[in-house]
């Protein structure tokens, strides 16, 4: 049997941006995990952008969880040696005189200031860019290459064992006042949950509301259109380099459809064609599904009656630019008795909703 501080579930952003932070603090840390190439964090665009939405909002605790970011990727780009973070600005276009008006009038207010620069001013000429509204310039944004840094990190968590490539068993997940141990050959003093929408299945978290969405994004080819800038104009566009973007995204509630469809080609195709004049051509196309939550708020904490067991999940569309400061968070509420989670992110909010997981094989506690 084998001795770990942390068994982990998932290797996606938010199960590889915790394996990070509680290694990084010298912990014991296991992850297991069984690859999904079109799992959400593999489709996403890794796109951050602090001022984003319908009500183009500023992003909750917008400075606190860009700086986390920040530092996180800078950390795993040197470790790596490979630039994964791209900072860029986000050029946000207005589709109408209304939207440019109200967006404008917004601007020039506190928090935006840090984010929003020259609101008044007109944007620089890009040829192919539709700006007949003119739009705004906003700061600190960009995308994270994140299929590349996951590939990274998997790799490298292969080689040294500290990652597993398998399909979970809950049966053989026994919980215990000591920790847990699975499969006869585990033994951890904490299991943390992170497997994105498959928390539906979650026999200790389905409880909470998690409501999952689908979600489709396009890869185009756009010869002459500038990589100098995020794009968002109904979609965001996203330059992954050499005349290619990535478009999206859609959204798409229960039931769900099995892989691409042409309905979302078609959407995307037309947001994009709203945003650029230049002729493009679409190469490719993937479908995922995020794990959301009712209030668009992450899900940590400790189950109410098996405090062995963690989740960390409910990310939606945001893991990128959240996980990096709420894994800092989580792993200083599991290591010091005394640290407190958000109570925003905190799952005790949804406490009432909580009924007991029914008896199942292999489960002791």
């Amino acid at each position: 049997m084998t001795d770990y501080d942390y068994l982990i579930l998932g290797h996606g952003i938010a199960g590889a941006t915790l394996a990070w932070e509680l290694r990084r603090r010298g912990r014991r840390v296991l992850v297991l995990d069984a690859p999904n190439p079109n799992s959400a964090s593999n489709v996403a665009a890794g796109l951050i952008n602090p001022v984003a939405g319908k009500r183009f909002a500023l992003a909750w605790r917008a400075d606190e969880m860009i700086t986390a970011a920040e530092q996180l990727y800078g950390d795993m780009a040197a470790h790596f040696g490979e630039q994964f973070f791209v900072q860029l600005p986000v050029w946000k276009l207005f589709s109408s005189v209304a939207e440019q008006n109200t967006m404008l009038a917004r601007s020039a207010d506190h928090p935006w200031q840090d984010f929003v620069e020259d609101a008044g001013a007109p944007l620089p000429p890009v040829p192919g860019v539709r700006d007949e509204f003119g739009g705004l310039r906003i700061r600190r944004g960009g995308y994270l290459r994140l299929r590349e840094l996951l590939a990274a990190l998997t790799a490298e968590s292969l080689a040294n064992g500290t990652l597993q490539h398998e399909t979970f068993d809950w049966q053989q997940l026994v919980t215990g006042p000591a920790g847990v141990t699975y499969a006869g050959r585990i033994q951890a003093r904490h299991f943390i949950c992170c497997e994105g929408a498959a928390a539906l299945q979650n026999p200790f978290f389905s409880w909470l509301p998690l409501t999952p969405n689908q979600g489709e994004v396009l890869d185009v080819e756009c010869p002459g259109l500038s990589e100098a800038q995020v794009i968002n104009k109904g979609a965001y566009v996203v330059p992954l380099g050499d005349g290619q973007f990535r478009v999206g995204a859609t959204y798409r509630w229960p039931p769900f459809a099995e892989g691409i469809t042409p309905e979302a080609t078609q959407e995307l195709s037309q947001r994009l064609a709203a945003a650029v004049s230049l002729p493009f051509g679409v190469v490719g196309q993937r479908a995922g599904v995020r794990p959301a939550v009712r209030d668009r708020k992450p899900l940590l904490g400790r189950h109410p009656e098996t405090p062995e067991v963690s989740i960390f999940n409910g990310f939606g569309s945001k893991g990128v630019l959240l996980a990096p400061r709420l894994a800092i968070l989580l792993a200083d509420y599991l290591e010091h008795p005394e640290a407190e989670l958000w109570p925003e992110v905190n799952i005790r909010r949804y406490q009432a909703l909580y009924t007991a997981a029914p008896s199942a094989a292999g489960f002791s506690s």
